[in-house]
């Protein structure tokens, strides 16, 4: 048995992308994975939900 040179969980997420979606409300900036896209989330500063379809997306976190 050999030990593994990364974590064990790492393989079913070393294909995701990271993108900063500004609040349509206030402008800040959410940070979203690409695994994260049909998840509700709420923005970090003003608390509305967000739905990513409908914000501009900022690619490259």
């Amino acid at each position: 048995m050999t030990t593994p040179n990364h974590c064990p969980g790492f393989e079913q997420f070393k294909h995701l992308k990271s993108f900063i979606c500004k609040c349509p409300e206030c402008g800040a900036e959410n940070e979203i994975f690409s695994d994260e896209f049909d998840k509700t989330r709420k923005c970090v500063s003003c608390g509305k939900q967000i739905d990513f379809a409908q914000c501009k997306m900022d690619a490259g976190a």
